[in-house]
């Protein structure tokens, strides 16, 4: 892999996971695709309104794909089953968080859960949960998490990643390092969790470094602030908790991306961010509306590749993941 056979736009483009509006390959999702070179793409409700029209839209946008000479998409979704799940009747009537009290009810969730996404042409699954909400804190994730401790969520979410993958879907694990002690809603606020590593160390990061044991295909970052963690820059844009923590502390070597971008908890320009996002290490940021930011990205990321060096040798760490699990998942 070099300058000589990577090119530049889709070096960049790989990088990036987008959504987008509508419910058909349409000209903004070949824009995505053809020309921006996205590495994938991810689905909400307002892109879904039946498994046939789903099924047809991956397909499309996998052959456009293929016909403008780009490796096939990364296709996400969020299904976490219970209160998140873009996926409602009548693909499914099957919950998951916080229903999925025993490892049976995790086998049964994602089995059942990786056969719809399959057959729908979705490759990716942000899933499992691994925050740990605490007894006595009024969790924003109350409603989403594995019930219990540690150990217990940590043996949950194994067992969900390694159905959903030995399925062909890969899992996602988040929101590295924790969220389920936070009390505010990152889509609208910053919050800030000013706890010590020894204490995430012992609690909410034990399902994270089981799920990177179990070969857990992505890690999604969340955009929290941990002080004692890094002073200036939640996770999300942190090198401290992407690349020293994650990376070289806990040895993990999958996939590593952002949240949506376009949270309200950012609070920095597109570029900033993007510049961060390199900086760290981080694989993928999630730019999940249609909107300016999306060429903005696009163009920051080339700037910086072809202006700085460290941040180009990074990228080639990162495009090698990429396209790693895409050799692995995607093949047929």
């Amino acid at each position: 892999m070099d300058k000589n056979t990577i090119t530049q736009n889709l070096m960049a483009g790989q990088r990036l996971m987008l959504g987008f509006d509508g419910i058909e390959l349409n000209d903004d999702l070949k824009h995505i695709i053809g020309d921006i070179k996205a590495c994938g793409i991810i689905l909400f409700s307002r892109n879904i309104e039946s498994p046939k029209q789903v099924a047809l839209l991956c397909s499309d946008c996998q052959k456009y794909a293929k016909s403008c000479c780009v490796p096939p998409l990364f296709i996400c979704i969020d299904q976490e089953g219970g209160v998140v799940a873009r996926l409602k009747e009548p693909f499914t009537v099957f919950k998951g968080n916080p229903f999925i009290e025993s490892v049976p009810d995790a086998e049964n969730f994602a089995s059942i859960t990786a056969k719809e996404l399959k057959r729908a042409g979705i490759n990716m699954n942000f899933a499992p949960v691994l925050d740990i909400a605490p007894e006595g804190v009024k969790s924003i994730m109350k409603d989403r998490v594995f019930k219990g401790n540690a150990k217990k969520v940590s043996t949950l979410g194994r067992q969900v990643i390694n159905t959903l993958q030995n399925n062909g879907i890969m899992a996602v694990a988040k929101h590295f390092p924790g969220i389920g002690r936070t009390i505010k809603d990152s889509h609208f606020h910053l919050p800030i969790l000013d706890v010590s590593l020894e204490a995430l160390e012992q609690s909410d990061l034990v399902p994270f470094v089981d799920a990177k044991n179990e070969g857990v295909a992505g890690m999604m970052l969340s955009h929290i602030h941990y002080p004692r963690l890094d002073n200036n820059w939640q996770a999300s844009l942190s090198p401290l908790i992407a690349n020293e923590l994650l990376r070289c502390q806990i040895g993990y070597d999958g996939l590593v991306m952002t949240d949506d971008l376009d949270m309200k908890a950012i609070g920095h320009d597109i570029k900033t961010c993007v510049h961060q996002v390199l900086m760290s290490g981080i694989d993928m940021a999630l730019i999940c509306h249609k909107g300016p930011n999306i060429d903005k990205a696009f163009g920051e990321i080339i700037k910086l590749l072809n202006e700085d060096e460290t941040l180009y040798l990074k990228g080639r760490k990162s495009l090698k993941r990429i396209f790693k699990a895409k050799e692995k998942y995607l093949r047929g």
